[in-house]
């Protein structure tokens, strides 16, 4: 077995909880007379699903690919026993700087919308809020002190969010 299975395998953890154990357990147990869903009979109902069912695809191929670079090029996984020995500056990494955290959101986003519960569509929101500052106050920071004056060089010329349209070139 290649050292980058075992890296891929840990590295599911952490968005399996996200988008499938943690939503499921709110929505059946804590929440389920709060939720909403799609009316009944709608015509909009099926491209809405449609659409949340694509959008979980999209993230699920993202998240894949952000693991793979991680294990290749970074030598390393997002589990914080495991971090990444290399800046990823590759891929997605080249338009924006939490690709990841990106595709898990679009998978639980997606998940809202195939299954019509406003619940799962505030975790995601939720999800958001609570990483977009842990990155800021603790993620950020822990990357300038691992990797110096490169991370500062790649933060500068790639936005934290919203993707570039031309890829960051690390020289």
């Amino acid at each position: 077995m290649s050292p980058s299975l075992p890296r891929f395998l840990a590295s599911l953890i952490a968005p399996i909880i996200v988008v499938g154990v943690i939503p499921l357990w709110l929505i059946r147990t804590v929440l389920a007379a709060y939720d909403t869903r799609w009316p009944a009979g709608a015509s909009w109902v099926w491209p809405a699903r449609l659409l949340g069912v694509a959008v979980v695809l999209a993230g699920l191929a993202l998240f894949v690919w952000c693991v793979t670079l991680f294990a290749r090029r970074g030598r390393g996984t997002i589990m914080p026993w495991d971090p990444t020995q290399r800046l990823v500056v590759a891929g997605p990494y080249r338009h924006v700087r939490n690709p990841m955290i990106s595709s898990v959101l679009f998978m639980v986003a997606g998940l809202a919308l195939l299954r019509g519960s406003a619940l799962t569509g505030a975790l995601a929101l939720f999800f958001f809020v609570v990483n977009h500052f842990y990155f800021i106050a603790s993620e950020e920071p822990g990357l300038l002190k691992r990797f110096g004056e490169s991370y500062l060089t790649y933060k500068a010329n790639v936005p934290r969010w919203l993707p570039r349209l031309r890829p960051y070139i690390d020289l």
